[in-house]
């Protein structure tokens, strides 16, 4: 983040999204802050609160992928979910606060499969000795295991009766590493998942209850373990499993996770327009207006207790998006509105920017389509006036039935190359052209059928 000049967020940005320039410069800027904020002296850094950001604009024009993006470019603790799974507490459904434990749980996971990557070889190095022991036990243990069906032991495969065990146990060493034992089976002990699953259901957060009956349970019922006959091959990669979660110390893991989502973690609250309600009276209305209520600390900054503990949410940043048709950001309450101090609206998709969609970013989906081709060895290519008539018949299908933005180009082009990818393992398909004659000939009918297009297009 310290060589990230918000330009070069924006730079970084346009290479996936399209347009919407406004709301790239409020989000490069946002995510400086918070890397500005942590270099103050520490007397005024907590003072300095995050700034959020309310993104405005119609689906499929790019507030989901900006948000997405960010947190892949820095490597930032990253949740979505939608405001309108939540209910005001004393209804059915998942008080707010989860969001928070959803976005801990999430990051302990990658810090927990970071530091497991970093051990690996240590973990390869002493699954390898667990092998050996498996393959060869000490004298006085069980008998070397045999090949499934019988055949040789390992200890008659690489040495003779007069052989020193270290030595022999060397060039077993070796023929494990050369792949000369991968047929062989070793009996491995497992947790065995056969039993009964104990589900707890509640209208609040088990965390809120005080007590992990999972983990509870867990403790109190007898660990069942069940003999496999394993391959060598995967009996490694078990065995190395095992031995990096025994390497790694989940009190630092849960330590730096919960520092990296109280630093740098990042909630994307979509569909916030539909917690909004459009007339102050009764029935989910006033539940609407409860989770607004109950989301007001949360975003403000508090503690919200999860398993691992208590994090505080003060420094979170919270970019919240919706469509705004028939309510207006000022209709929600003042006190949340306060919390959201940037309101950016972003520009509806026409013609020229379905074009430069379907082409120019790195995952593009003219580019994904060629690639998946290419692996039938099938040429795929297309034409610019092609392209120009795709966006053309995307733009009208928006106007004329639901404006649902970019997505609309994922239906079209599954419609246009339906019949291509369906023969494309055939012989005798080498090559196929896309130009605007064939777009109309696959899409020009059904798209005048305007009762048919409203159902597939």
């Amino acid at each position: 983040m310290q060589d990230l000049k918000p330009s070069e967020i924006v730079a970084e940005l346009d290479r996936y999204i399209i347009g919407q320039g406004k709301a790239k410069r409020s989000v490069a800027i946002a995510l400086r802050n918070r890397w500005r904020r942590r270099q103050v002296p520490e007397e005024l850094r907590d003072e300095i609160a995050p700034k959020n950001i309310i993104l405005i604009g119609p689906t499929g024009v790019g507030k989901t992928e900006i948000a997405r993006r960010l947190s892949l470019m820095t490597d930032s603790p990253f949740y979505k979910v939608e405001a309108s799974k939540f209910t005001e507490v004393g209804y059915v459904g998942r008080d707010v606060e989860s969001m928070v434990r959803d976005l801990v749980e999430l990051t302990v996971n990658a810090v927990k499969q970071a530091e497991q990557e970093a051990v690996q070889e240590r973990a390869r190095a002493i699954a390898e000795e667990r092998m050996l022991d498996l393959l060869l036990p000490k004298s006085g243990g069980q008998e070397p295991v045999k090949r499934e069906g019988g055949g040789e032991t390992a200890l008659e495969l690489v040495a003779g009766a007069g052989e020193e065990h270290s030595s022999t146990r060397e060039k077993l060493r070796r023929m494990l590493r050369d792949g000369k034992l991968d047929n062989r089976f070793v009996d491995l002990d497992l947790p065995d998942r056969s039993g009964p699953m104990v589900e707890i259901f509640s209208n609040m957060g088990m965390e809120e209850m005080g007590i992990n009956f999972k983990d509870m349970l867990g403790g109190l019922l007898p660990r069942n373990v069940k003999r496999r006959k394993i391959k060598v091959p995967e009996a490694l990669k078990i065995l190395t499993q095992e031995e990096a979660q025994n390497l790694i110390d989940m009190d630092k893991v849960v330590r730096t996770a919960i520092a990296k989502v109280e630093e740098s973690g990042i909630i994307f609250l979509d569909e916030i327009d539909k917690i909004v309600a459009k007339s102050s009276g009764q029935g989910p209305d006033v539940s609407r207006e409860g989770v607004q209520r109950d989301l007001l600390p949360i975003v403000e900054g508090s503690s919200v207790n999860t398993k691992y503990g208590p994090v505080r949410s003060d420094h979170i940043l919270f970019i919240a998006s919706g469509a705004f048709h028939a309510i207006k950001p000022s209709d929600l309450i003042p006190e949340l509105q306060g919390r959201f101090p940037i309101r950016v609206e972003l520009d509806a998709l026409g013609r020229e920017e379905f074009a430069r969609i379907l082409t120019e970013p790195r995952n593009a989906l003219v580019l994904q389509y060629i690639a998946l081709l290419k692996t039938d060895g099938v040429d795929l290519e297309f034409g610019g006036d092609a392209i120009a008539r795709i966006a053309a018949i995307a733009e009208e299908v928006n106007e004329s039935t639901e404006n649902i933005g970019a997505r609309r180009l994922h239906t079209l082009m599954e419609c246009l190359l339906e019949d291509v990818l369906f023969d494309a393992p055939c012989e005798g398909m080498s090559r196929v052209v896309v130009d605007a004659d064939y777009v109309d000939a696959k899409l020009k009918a059904l798209k005048e059928d305007e009762d048919l297009s409203r159902y597939i297009l």
